[in-house]
């Protein structure tokens, strides 16, 4: 239909399945975040993104419960802008809250066959703030409110509506960026001959180029991730930062731009203490580990611009037990196993008694053990072509953990290929079950093989 588009068709791109939204890709980058720290350190977490499922029910909640952090820590939604995760990064810093998380994540909806389908990709990006073992420390910032709207999507409205891309390089970028530079280098107290590394997302390919030339900058500009994963909205500049501190150098500077509705400046120094955690991906084993696929008419399915008839197996409305889902919460959210102290048998759901039925310990006897990181593999499996599923055929079957539990799982995100019996697999975050009635989402974790 639009022959023009075919010059954007290089590279990778990256979806959501059915089951992924903006909360499920917070889990899973706060997860690699947090790995080999202490979660119970946390005292704050903001989630950043203009793509969060729900408008009135805190999203970070959500985040907060399956990531286990504890209860006493505060929680917020940064929305409203691309730009709203630097906007909470450089807040974050201003207050300097030790155990600070901010999380950005970004499920882009584009029209089929628009440039913004060509362009735009699902990513989620995690830091934690804090004053030991840091890995680059702020030296100043500056932000500044304009009234410009490059692009804009009304409450209600599924897609975004663009402005012209000249008009967005030339009264935009060029005109209200440099001068929000200049006032960040002034009060870091640094020019802009000291900064190595220029970050600025952006949804239009090479637009930090030109911006780069009208601010004298002569250093690295970072990997767009243009031909990796595509534009993220509200997580591309922290995700770009990330990549981008993992192979940082003591010393070096990086200037952080944000854009929407004005601009930020953020400036950063490396410490040269890149964290190598045993088990943490960071974005280049997150993008290394892709679950390649050219199913266009799937990935419109799992977005909803397609609708398929699934016949009366899928006309279940799926309504949630508000009562039972806060009851269980912690049990659900954070996969909290338990482990009878008398026997040491571990179960999942937790019971009033010990399931061993030589035991049948009270439950108040019983250890919490989380499933989230335990080695686990798979059983026992069988392909569902029957059941209704938005991504057939559902794959379902015991999950034996290596610390003895065992349940029934969903193996999501391989091919029939890589499910079988004594595969390796990872717990992953998703939606278990979507209530499009109501629009409520019921979120669990399901099993993933590992090294696909």
């Amino acid at each position: 239909m639009a022959p023009s588009l075919a010059g954007a068709a290089k590279g990778y791109r990256a979806f959501c399945s059915w089951d992924e939204d903006a909360v499920t890709m917070a889990v899973e980058a706060g997860r690699d975040c947090l790995r080999g720290a202490d979660a119970s350190a946390i005292t704050s977490l903001v989630v950043a993104s203009t793509t969060l499922p729900y408008a009135d029910l805190q999203n970070s909640t959500i985040v907060a419960g399956a990531l286990a952090l504890p209860e006493t820590l505060s929680t917020a939604d940064a929305t409203g802008s691309a730009r709203c995760a630097i906007s909470a990064l450089i807040a974050m810093f201003d207050s300097a809250h030790e155990g600070a998380m901010l999380i950005a994540s970004e499920k882009p909806h584009a029209k089929p066959a628009s440039t913004q389908e060509m362009t735009y990709g699902a990513a989620a990006a995690a830091v934690t703030l804090g004053h030991d073992g840091v890995i680059a420390r702020t030296l100043g910032h500056a932000s500044v409110s304009a009234y410009f709207v490059d692009h804009f999507r009304a409450s209600g409205e599924v897609h975004d509506y663009f402005w012209e891309e000249r008009w967005i390089r030339d009264e935009g970028y060029a005109k209200i960026v440099p001068g929000v530079v200049k006032t960040a280098l002034a009060k870091a107290g640094v020019g802009i001959a000291d900064i190595n590394h220029l970050v600025m997302a952006s949804p239009i390919r090479g637009a930090a180029q030109p911006v780069a030339k009208s601010i004298g900058f002569s250093g690295k500009i970072a990997d767009a991730l243009d031909t990796e994963c595509g534009y993220s909205g509200a997580a591309h500049g922290l995700l770009m930062l990330a990549q981008v501190l993992e192979n940082v150098k003591a010393g070096e500077r990086i200037l952080v731009i944000g854009f929407g509705q004005g601009a930020d400046a953020l400036i950063l120094e490396a410490t040269g203490k890149v964290s190598e955690v045993p088990g943490r991906r960071g974005v280049s084993a997150a993008l290394a580990d892709r679950y390649p696929t050219e199913d266009y008419l799937r990935m419109l399915s799992f977005y909803g611009e397609i609708g398929i008839e699934w016949g009366m197996r899928g006309e279940k409305t799926g309504k949630a037990a508000l009562t039972e889902a806060y009851r269980s919460s912690r049990q659900l959210a954070s996969f909290q196993a338990g482990k009878c102290r008398a026997c040491g048998t571990v179960q999942f759901p937790q019971l009033a008694y010990c399931v061993n039925d030589a035991c049948k310990a009270p439950s108040s006897q019983f250890d919490q053990v989380s499933l989230v990181d335990a080695p686990a593999k798979i059983l026992t499996y069988t392909a569902d072509w029957l059941s209704y599923h938005p991504a057939p055929p559902l794959f379902v079957g015991f999950v034996q953990f290596d610390n003895g539990a065992r349940l029934l799982m969903e193996t999501v995100d391989a091919p029939s290929s890589a499910v079988d019996v004594g595969v390796p697999v990872r717990m992953v975050f998703r939606i278990k079950e979507r209530d499009n009635i109501r629009g409520f989402n019921r979120y669990f974790w399901k099993a993933t093989p590992i090294n696909l």
